[in-house]
């Protein structure tokens, strides 16, 4: 292997160490928590090689939310193509929505309520934010056609949000999800 291919896996390795890092402290104490001195003691670097992969903690928190967009997209991607029909598809991705923002919360709160400086809605969104959307798209699409299908899109994602946050924050009552969400999907199928 030559030298640069080896740096350049070195270099990408030290970047994912990062990034894990950052995760695992935010999800076990919040993002508050994270910071770059917090993270090179956990990583065993120092400070300046953080700053060699990312400018700083909104970097990582963007790198962080891209990488939960990925893993959101196959999730959602997962719970439409392995439902019966389109009724059946709305509901597992309801669900797989609401369960990744209930069970991942900071990385939850990294994608949809921080400001990461991501451009969201836009052709230069990353991939990773396009598919997760994509992913949203393709399952109303079989219920209301292309007839204003993006913003059918946006006003079931705005309610997937609303609920996810309203229940993670605790602003809800925990024993009504289900109800909360068959309610939805009730008046979106309509």
């Amino acid at each position: 292997m030559s030298t640069s291919k080896r740096r350049e896996r070195e270099l990408a390795e030290r970047e994912r160490l990062i990034v894990t890092a950052a995760r695992d402290l935010a999800e076990a104490q919040g993002w508050d928590a994270v910071t770059t001195r917090r993270l090179a003691e956990i990583i065993e670097y120092s400070q300046p090689v953080l700053y060699s992969h990312f400018k700083g903690k909104d970097a990582i928190m963007a790198a962080v939310a891209v990488e939960g967009c990925a893993e959101l997209a196959v999730l959602l991607r997962a719970a439409r193509t392995g439902a019966a029909d389109g009724v059946a598809a709305l509901a597992a991705v309801a669900h797989a929505y609401t369960d990744f923002a209930e069970q991942r919360p900071a990385l939850y709160e990294a994608i949809f309520a921080l400001a990461v400086g991501l451009p969201f809605a836009t052709p230069a969104a990353p991939a990773p934010l396009q598919e997760a959307f994509g992913e949203l798209l393709e399952v109303v699409r079989p219920l209301v056609g292309d007839d204003d299908l993006g913003v059918r899109t946006e006003v079931f994602w705005a309610s997937l949000h609303g609920l996810a946050t309203l229940m993670r924050d605790g602003r809800l009552l925990p024993d009504g999800r289900e109800q909360r969400l068959a309610v939805l999907l009730d008046r979106f199928g309509d």
